[in-house]
C-alpha cells in the first residue's frame, strides 16, 4: 500500500540475466518555508513530523529562541507559513554548559535504539537521530532523507515538549559534518554519539564548544573524539 513516505515503482534488475520486477521507495517532497509572508528556505525531505522539522530547523538556524516564539503555523499542500511573535532570537553562545555525564552502556543503546528504523530495513535510504534524556531515556526518535532534517525533526519534538536541550544525548546515524555539530551547539546539546565518523572541523568545532563527540559507536566499541570526560 503507498502512502505519503514510500512509493512503488517498477525496474529492471540486470545480474547476468534482466528481471522487472517492483518495490517500495522513499518520496521525496518539498516544503517551502514562509516567515512573516516572506519566503525562508524550501527543504527536500520525507513527510513525516513535517511541524517538528519546521519548528527545530528554525531553531537550528538561530531564527526563535523557543516554540512559544512561533505565534502560529499552517502547513498545507507543501507549503509551511510560519508567523513569529515578533521576537529574535538572542546571538548562541559560542560553548555549551553542562555537567551531564553517561555511561558508555547508554551510548551503544542510544545508538541502537536509533537503528530500529523500519524504513529503513524495507529502503536503506533514510537517516535517524534520536534525543535521549541523561543519555538514557528517549525523548525522541526522528527519520529523514538527510540526517540534518532528522536531527532537527528530534530537536523540534523537544521544544514542543519542553525539553532540557543540556541534559540530553543526541544520536545519529551517518558521518557528522561541521553543520550536524553546530545545530547541537546552538541547542545546547552537550554530546553526539554516531555510528558514522565526524569531519575535523566538526572535532574543532566541537572541541571549542565543549561538545563530546562519540564515533564508530559499533557492538561494545567507541571512539571518543573530544571531551571524554563526560563518558563513563
Amino acid at each position: 500500500m503507498e502512502n505519503r513516505i514510500l512509493k512503488k515503482v517498477e525496474y529492471t534488475k540486470v545480474n547476468g540475466g534482466c528481471i522487472t520486477s517492483s518495490e517500495r521507495i522513499v518520496r521525496e517532497t518539498a516544503l517551502s518555508i514562509n516567515i512573516d509572508g516572506e519566503h525562508f528556505a524550501t527543504a527536500m525531505l520525507m513527510a513525516t513530523m513535517e511541524k517538528e522539522f519546521v519548528i527545530g530547523h528554525l531553531y537550528a538556524q538561530e531564527i526563535i529562541n523557543s516554540a512559544g516564539d512561533i505565534a502560529s503555523i499552517t502547513i498545507e499542500n507543501h507549503f509551511a507559513e510560519v508567523t513569529l511573535s515578533g521576537k529574535r532570537r538572542k546571538a548562541v553562545p559560542g560553548t555549551v554548559h553542562s555537567d551531564l555525564k553517561v555511561r558508555k552502556e547508554d551510548v551503544f543503546d542510544c545508538v541502537r535504539a536509533i537503528l530500529k528504523s523500519e524504513v529503513f530495513a524495507e529502503t536503506e535510504a533514510v537517516h535517524s537521530a534520536g534525543l535521549f534524556l541523561h543519555g538514557r531515556d528517549p525523548v525522541c526518535i526522528a527519520e529523514d532523507l538527510g540526517r540534518h532534517h532528522a536531527l532537527d525533526k528530534a530537536i523540534g519534538h523537544g521544544l514542543l515538549h519542553n525539553v532540557d536541550f543540556s541534559r540530553t544525548l543526541a544520536a545519529s546515524t551517518g558521518r557528522q559534518p561541521s553543520e550536524m555539530i553546530l545545530k547541537c551547539r546552538n541547542a545546547g546539546i552537550p554530546i553526539i554519539a554516531t555510528k558514522g565518523v565526524p569531519t575535523t572541523l566538526a572535532v574543532e568545532i566541537a572541541g571549542e564548544a565543549g561538545i563530546t563527540i562519540t564515533g564508530l559507536v559499533r557492538g561494545n566499541t567507541m571512539i571518543v573524539y573530544s571531551h571524554p570526560e563526560r563518558i563513563e
